[in-house]
């Protein structure tokens, strides 16, 4: 028999959620494909580690109900999102203030198949209601000034967050560019508004407490946040990605399958030969992309460690997400995951997950510790260490210039996706991946070729 001329139209190097999600738009469209992943799994870095009935996130990405591609990409029907409770708990001079975010994205959340949950204050940390309420900002706390200002200031933050939550996309990209920090101070909030809530909530969503970010992708993220709930995948972040796999045609995702070398119409393996096609689309991370196409350039990366706690006497912070806005301490954000999402822990155990941005103190286990007992008002020397996870790489920096719509063709045939072409989030990863599988159901022709790919050399199939 005469072989192919290929063996499927569009080979994928790379099984995260960019390279799934764009195999899902593809194969929709009845185009063939065949994902290629160097490890032995899915995921990449939305990976959960399982110990004793545990499942312990490495990296701990944060979403949003607001997050509009969550909706829009094909295979995420069934997710379900736990959200945390409604805005943020921040931590200043050792008393807690409960700050609500505008209403806004309720539908969103309704087809995200989001489920509810109780928006319970932590006992004996949160107080009587604070000093003000304007534009759908809500503070509470104890008397005095609550850590992002007074009521002048918390109403003229109320009013931007509101803003933001109703301005289109399209416009915040056009405005003039700055680095977050800077842009902020320009735009009249005062120091103490900026230090004692938006750099900690930034820093939880960025993972950049220094506001270094673009203030165009600080205004996407604040705008997320004003419009919808932050929330964790149930079941931790690799059911994202496995749920994608899952509902892909039977043998469309290979790994174990390591890609050496690219071109327009093929791609050469490691131990599985050569596979021809008539596109490929990278979608690994940056570094790896680069090294397949040298002259790709590499982010900066912003590193992350988290540590995983578990007690039987859980903190009294209810699914709060708990910032500290003191910066007294290695953790920029905290929270008791199992009261957010119960499928994470075993009966009877809590679940505290904890973020540590930038290079990790050398001392990280006792800083940590120590700074949670402050956190949350209560001793932590017989909590469990369960698991500590530190990734270098872990998110691209997103410093000014940074195109937020960086190009996913980079000629006919070749082209390359992921959060390091969009935004650092996993809405920027979907979104690019949107991207890049419409330019190349352009270039193929909206309806593909509907060939019947052949087997792909032996490789495990995900």
């Amino acid at each position: 028999m005469l072989e192919p001329a290929y063996q499927a139209d569009v080979v994928i190097v790379g099984a995260g959620v960019a390279g799934l999600s764009a195999a899902h738009r593809l194969t929709s469209a009845g185009v063939t494909v065949a994902v290629l992943e160097a490890a032995p799994w899915a995921g990449g870095r939305m990976s959960t580690e399982k110990v004793d009935g545990f499942r312990l996130d490495r990296i701990g990405q944060l979403l949003s109900t607001a997050y509009p591609e969550l909706r829009l990409t094909p295979g995420l029907d069934g997710l379900v999102l736990r959200p945390f409770a409604p805005g943020v708990l921040l931590h200043c001079d050792g008393r807690h203030h409960r700050v609500d975010a505008p209403a806004g994205a309720g539908s969103a959340r309704g087809a995200l198949h989001a489920v509810r949950a109780l928006a319970s204050a932590p006992r004996g940390a949160v107080g009587v209601p604070g000093p003000a309420s304007a534009a759908g900002l809500v503070v509470r706390g104890t008397r005095g000034v609550a850590p992002l200002g007074g009521a002048v200031d918390q109403a003229r933050l109320g009013a931007a967050l509101s803003r933001l939550a109703n301005t289109p996309v399209e416009r915040l990209l056009a405005r003039p560019e700055q680095r977050a920090g800077q842009a902020l101070a320009a735009r009249g909030l005062p120091a103490r508004t900026i230090d004692g809530f938006l750099r900690p909530l930034l820093a939880a969503l960025l993972c950049d407490p220094a506001l270094t970010t673009s203030s165009r992708c600080a205004d996407l993220a604040l705008r997320a946040f004003a419009a919808g709930r932050l929330c964790v995948p149930e079941g931790g972040a690799e059911t994202l990605p496995e749920l994608l796999a899952q509902t892909l045609p039977a043998g469309t995702v290979h790994t174990g399958v390591r890609v050496t070398s690219v071109a327009t119409t093929a791609v050469t393996t490691a131990g599985h030969g050569e596979i021809r096609c008539r596109a490929v689309l990278l979608a690994t991370d940056a570094r790896a992309a680069a090294g397949l196409l040298p002259g790709l350039r590499v982010p900066e990366f912003h590193p992350v460690t988290v540590l995983h706690h578990t007690t039987d006497e859980p903190p009294r912070t209810g699914s709060a997400l708990l910032l500290d806005a003191d910066r007294g301490g290695p953790v920029a954000h905290t929270s008791v995951i199992s009261e957010v999402d119960p499928s994470r822990a075993p009966a009877g155990r809590a679940l505290i997950s904890s973020t540590v941005l930038g290079t990790p103190p050398p001392d990280l286990e006792t800083a940590v510790r120590t700074h949670l007992a402050r956190l949350y008002g209560t001793a932590t020397h017989r909590w469990e260490t369960l698991a500590v996870h530190h990734t270098a790489e872990a998110v691209p920096a997103m410093r000014p210039p940074h195109d937020l719509r960086r190009p996913v063709r980079l000629l006919a045939g070749l082209y390359v996706c992921g959060d390091h072409r969009d935004t650092s989030t996993v809405q920027g990863a979907l979104h690019s991946a949107h991207r890049a599988s419409q330019a190349i159901l352009t270039d193929l022709g909206a309806a593909g070729s509907m060939h019947r790919a052949d087997p792909t050399p032996t490789a495990q199939a995900a």
